[in-house]
């Protein structure tokens, strides 16, 4: 087949702006139509977005225009919707977290590997000029072999201006589930696979009170731990600490630096698409390399299109975002139990893109 690729939406929250802010702008793709449990919201962003159709996730699953269809569905709801996705013979995207656990997401790469589609997945941020300017600096020996790496996120929690905060202390987020993919997902781009972790937990508080929005001072239950400490150990021998908390008052997010024999990466923020990284060496002073970003959350949408059409694995895939489950329920394990943690799943590392890639180029 030539000519973009068809796609649907389901999903029309808040996190379905950023997505269509882009899909309805890249070439590469055509959004059909947008579904949601609240037919009424889909219409609406729909209209607001110049999507020509919308209503149930039936209606677009019954659309043969429709190759990838991007799942923004609650992380509790991800793995029943993109098994559904794949039923209908689509190939699904979905936010992260991929699944919430190792049995539901095996499921999942058995579905889409039984139906021979794909199944890719947030976070796609790896994919903007920010984190693969790093990845290409490691991999032309900007630093020698890398070795170590340090991830700090860390503040206060989202309730003190998130609406409905409760969802940050459910299962399948908290700390670790919400922000680690990013983090995770880095870190496998530049050393590989994980063998095994090692962490420790801590709940600071048994509830939380929503601060803002029209559920200020409602109380709510915190049911996941909300600070994760871990070492883990790369397959390759290189190893990582990471810290992941919500009950910090001293606010640290967005740090990753990578370390090797031959000098240290500080990396932007694996949040976003963009940024400023900083090498530092023992010869000189340091540089700062800019990277800036024509396009966020949908690229992986894009590149996934692209290996399509080319008949080519994709870089945001499945089986990355499963090792990278994988390597939290791990981590969450090991802070269960005090003992070191092996991680049975490994992937292949996906090489960085050619520089200059650009999601908003047409090429199909």
């Amino acid at each position: 087949m030539t000519g973009p690729v068809g796609v649907g939406v389901i999903g029309a929250g808040m996190i379905s702006e950023q997505y269509l802010d882009n899909l309805t702008t890249f070439p590469d793709v055509t959004v059909h139509f947008v579904a949601d449990l609240d037919v009424a919201r889909a219409a609406s962003q729909a209209e607001r977005y110049g999507v020509p159709a919308s209503g149930t996730v039936d209606e677009l699953l019954a659309r043969p225009e429709i190759e990838i269809v991007v799942n923004l569905t609650i992380p509790a709801a991800h793995v029943q919707v993109a098994r559904s996705i794949i039923a209908s013979g689509k190939h699904a995207f979905t936010e992260k977290p991929f699944s919430l656990d190792r049995e539901t997401g095996r499921a999942l790469l058995a579905d889409a590997a039984a139906r021979g589609v794909r199944v890719a997945t947030a976070p796609d941020t790896f994919l903007g000029p920010g984190l693969q300017t790093g990845q290409r600096l490691i991999e032309d020996g900007a630093i020698g072999t890398p070795l170590t790496a340090l991830v700090l996120f860390q503040n206060a929690g989202p309730e003190a201006w998130h609406p409905n905060a409760d969802f940050y202390y459910a299962p399948g987020a908290g700390p670790l589930f919400d922000m680690g993919p990013y983090y995770l997902t880095a870190l496998v781009q530049n050393f590989g696979p994980v063998a095994r972790v090692s962490a420790t937990g801590s709940t600071s508080r048994q509830t939380r009170v929503i601060g803002s929005g029209p559920r200020a001072g409602e109380e709510f239950a915190v049911r996941v731990p909300t600070h994760v400490s871990a070492l883990l150990e790369f397959e390759d021998g290189g190893s990582a600490q990471c810290v992941f908390s919500f009950q910090s008052a001293l606010r640290r997010t967005g740090f990753l630096e990578i370390a090797g024999t031959e000098g240290t990466i500080v990396f932007p923020d694996p949040n976003y698409f963009e940024g400023d990284l900083v090498v530092h060496t023992e010869s000189s002073e340091p540089v700062t390399v800019h990277s800036v970003a024509d396009a966020g959350r949908g690229t992986g949408v894009v590149e996934l299109a692209r290996a399509i059409r080319a008949g080519v694995p994709e870089r945001a895939s499945g089986a990355q975002a499963f090792h990278v489950v994988d390597i939290m329920e791990s981590m969450l394990e090991a802070a269960d139990t005090g003992q070191w943690v092996t991680v049975e799943s490994t992937v292949e590392r996906a090489k960085s893109l050619p520089d200059g890639w650009d999601p908003r180029e047409a090429t199909l």
